[in-house]
């Protein structure tokens, strides 16, 4: 009996439910329920392509690998704004290619077969990814170096790193040859056969020398002349393509700029003047600047005119002939920031070093100490090590061991000392990646450079500076109360500048003058209400800013009350040009001179020799003008021609045949065409598949 009640009281519950959602549903539209559903799933939806739908996590997880290739490739993780663009644009990138361009390209009949997979990764027709990356000394493309690469992934790769990369290539390889496929559709079957080139060649080569009238429009509007709404409409249907728009939005603003105050400036220039002995003596140059400066010290050699990128004057007193090893400079003031340079150390030292060496990550010092003696004794050589020991054999490298050509600018972060070190010797070197065992086996020659530390203080504004910007801006904001029309009236009151920002798209990163990361403003305009003024938005405690929203543009057509003024003003053009076209065909019925034609306009003729219709855009003239001269029939008074700016009568009296317009012009136009048609085809594609980039909302 109690194993009956248990089933009856959950068989109710389930019943109670089936009659709840029953209930919900009769109650409920369909359709309401389908809306809140996919607008829940849209809202962690990084993007849709072609119907697909990226997810967050989907996007996180590429993202995550892309960050992973970074790593590989440039031994550091992707830390700048720009380069955390790069690999965002990346992940975004293979989803587009995935659900979009891939698909087009299977469709179209094109495949990319293993074999010429082979090829392209090793072969003779080896891709510019690989013929980048796999160079020998020379700069010179080296299947050796990709079989060396495969056979240590194979036999060394613990990690799985290289495995990682190496698929990453075949994929990159493979995507790269289908885009190369596709566009050769489209730049192959563009050709000019010999009759088209002749006739080109003709039309481009034709001048003429023409007499003619012009009367021009005026700038007086005509008040005859009316365009109906009916009218503008028409024309608006007729060439609705034209007026196609992405989501924007209108925004006008009030900015703050964060500056330091007289008061924070003379802060900063006390630290530096309370610590300069002790900079100009300590012993402990790191500890101190960690300490007391803005910029940390490094081993960096600098050479003359280097130095330029932080100060001048600390170029100029550094590499003075007076200035000796030990020697400080005076403080240097360069916008609100203030420096004082000590030289540390003076040698004649390479701009690059060739470097062989071996990482060894997680490797016990005895053993690296045990290493370091069998390479100094040549009882093995470094590509060996390297082969069994490294937990870094970079695909850039020449052979297994071989770092390669550095620069200050492309070693691994900790070793300066290569470019003091003797060549042929091998020694170990602690970075932050691990130690290394390392030869330099060639440098360039050396120059005269210097060790320099450079303590550095920038005034920055303070707390009460701070806050005293933000009251101001908080101020308005309240008085504005988010409404329009009070912002405009305290600005008005108060004399502030309201700056406008139009088409204001959504992730844009800049906003008028300001040059830092306003994703904060796109982001707040792109979820008010049109009208709506916002509280305060902070950009990185540098700018408060308050916007309103003027205007909402949503993406489709540009309504056409929004360019009724524009299509007005073109139909207007054009019923002027037909009524003064017509009204100069009555004047001159009958008359056969251009000469009696001027006279009877009250204007003069005029001559111009070689109108050419290949090169309009530098003649000065109407384009109209000079394609109906290109066409016109020679000796005959032609017109009236209703131009973009008057009304011509006209009379070609010579067509010439030139040769300047030739076949290597016809190929240099026909690929110039081709060029523009295959940067075409991916925005028409992400036209066609009504592709949706949502990243803005998440990054």
């Amino acid at each position: 009996m109690a194993v009956l009640e248990k089933i009856r009281v959950k068989f109710g519950i389930v019943i109670s439910v089936v009659i709840a959602l029953a209930l919900l549903s009769f109650i409920i539209d369909p359709n309401t329920i389908s809306q809140v559903a996919s607008s829940m799933s849209a809202k962690y939806r990084v993007g849709k392509i072609d119907g697909n739908s990226v997810s967050y996590q989907d996007f996180e997880n590429e993202l995550n690998y892309q960050n992973r290739i970074f790593e590989y490739m440039y031994r550091r993780n992707a830390n700048t704004d720009q380069e955390m663009d790069y690999v965002r644009n990346m992940a975004w990138k293979t989803f587009v290619d995935r659900y979009m361009f891939l698909a087009n390209a299977r469709k179209a009949g094109i495949m990319v077969g293993e074999s010429e997979l082979v090829d392209l990764t090793s072969g003779d027709m080896a891709s510019q990814v690989m013929r980048q990356i796999f160079v020998d000394e020379n700069g010179v493309f080296s299947p050796e170096m990709v079989d060396s690469y495969i056979k240590n992934m194979k036999q060394y790769d613990q990690s799985g790193q290289m495995k990682m990369f190496w698929d990453y290539l075949q994929n990159t390889v493979t995507t790269e040859q289908y885009y190369a496929k596709y566009n050769s559709l489209f730049t192959a079957s563009d050709f000019t056969n010999p009759l088209m080139m002749a006739n080109e060649i003709a039309e481009n080569n034709n001048s003429a020398d023409v007499e003619f009238v012009m009367l021009p429009y005026g700038y007086q509007r005509d008040s005859t002349i009316t365009v109906s709404d009916s009218e503008i409409k028409s024309y608006y249907k007729e060439h609705k393509q034209l007026y196609r728009q992405e989501a924007s939005r209108d925004i006008e603003y009030v900015v703050y700029e964060v500056k330091p105050s007289q008061t924070d400036i003379s802060s900063a220039n006390e630290q530096v003047v309370k610590v300069y002995d002790e900079f100009a003596s300590t012993d402990n140059m790191k500890n101190f600047l960690m300490k007391n400066s803005d910029r940390q010290y490094t081993d960096e050699w600098y050479k003359k005119g280097e130095l330029r990128t932080v100060v001048a004057e600390a170029d100029d007193f550094v590499f003075d002939s007076k200035t000796k090893k030990g020697d400080v400079s005076e403080v240097i003031t360069k916008d609100n920031t203030f420096y004082v340079v000590r030289v540390m150390d003076s040698a004649m030292v390479p701009d690059s070093v060739f470097v062989q060496g071996v990482l060894l990550q997680g490797v016990q010092t005895d053993l690296a100490d045990s290493l370091l003696n069998v390479l100094k004794t040549g009882k093995d050589n470094i590509g060996n090590v390297a082969s069994q020991y490294s937990a870094l054999n970079a695909p850039q490298s020449g052979e297994p061991g071989d770092y390669g050509w550095m620069t200050k600018n492309t070693m691994f972060p900790g070793m300066e000392s290569v470019f003091t070190a003797r060549t042929g010797n091998f020694y170990i070197i602690d970075t932050q990646y691990g130690k290394h065992i390392v030869k330099v086996t060639d440098r360039t020659e050396p120059l005269q450079k210097r060790k320099v530390a450079i303590l550095e203080k920038e005034a920055l504004p303070s707390g009460n500076t701070i806050n005293e910007y933000y009251v101001q801006a908080n101020e308005l904001a309240t008085k504005a109360d988010g409404k329009y029309d009070n912002l405009k009236k305290v600005v008005e009151e108060e004399g502030l500048a309201l700056l406008t920002r139009n088409n204001l798209r959504e992730g844009d990163e800049n906003v008028g003058s300001i040059d830092d990361r306003t994703k904060e403003i796109s982001k707040w305009a792109y979820e008010a209400k049109e009208g709506r003024v916002s509280n305060v938005l902070n950009i990185n405690n540098d700018y408060y800013v308050v916007a309103a929203l003027k205007k909402i543009h949503k993406k489709g057509y540009t309504p056409v009350n929004e360019v009724a003024a524009s299509i007005s003003s073109i139909l207007y053009s054009q019923k002027l040009g037909e009524k003064k076209a017509a009204e100069v065909a009555e004047k001159i019925a009958g008359l056969d001179s251009m000469q009696a034609i001027a006279d009877t306009l009250g204007t003069t003729v005029s001559t111009r020799e070689g109108v050419a219709f290949s090169s309009y855009m530098g003649q000065g003239l109407d384009p109209k003008f000079i394609g109906a001269v290109s066409v016109a029939e020679e000796g005959v008074i032609s017109g009236p021609l209703a131009g973009n700016i008057g009304v011509y009568v006209y009379k070609v009296l010579s067509h010439d045949t030139g040769a300047s317009f030739t076949e290597d012009d016809v190929r240099s136009r026909d690929a110039q065409m081709a060029y523009y048609s295959t940067q075409s085809l991916i925005p028409v594609m992400m036209q066609e598949a009504k592709v949706e980039d949502n990243r803005a909302r998440f990054y």
